[in-house]
């Protein structure tokens, strides 16, 4: 009888071990940017120097240790430590950063809205 309830004891945890791995985590898809172009947003990350101040994956040159790095960036809770990190919020920070955060060291570009847009696509496409 224990040889029994060691052996159903086994099948169970082997079940759920196999479910554990065969599940995919329970992740929202990073937020779409509606009208962005990530491949041009790239091209606009290199030549606006973003990688002169911070790392970005994908992006020539984009090895700077002033800013934080870009990596993972969908997966980020807020921008600045001041918004909830969305399209519409990543926009708004990479147009008028000072807007957001008045001390803060990022410089304002002066990007346009679809320059933004761009960027914003790039970045929450990074894996």
């Amino acid at each position: 009888m224990v040889r029994g309830r060691a052996l159903l004891a086994a099948v169970v945890v082997g079940i759920l071990v196999l479910a554990a791995c065969t599940s995919t985590p329970g992740r929202e898809p990073p937020p779409q940017v509606p009208g962005g172009d990530p491949q041009r947003g790239a091209q606009l990350i290199e030549q606006l120097g973003c990688g002169s101040c911070h790392v970005v994956p994908g992006v020539r040159g984009a090895d700077g240790l002033v800013g934080p790095p870009l990596i993972h960036w969908s997966r980020r809770g807020f921008i600045a430590g001041e918004l909830p990190n969305n399209a519409t919020n990543l926009i708004r920070w990479l147009m008028d950063p000072q807007s957001v955060e008045p001390s803060t060291d990022m410089p304002n570009l002066h990007v346009s809205q679809g320059q933004a847009r761009d960027i914003a696509a790039y970045l929450f496409g990074i894996q």
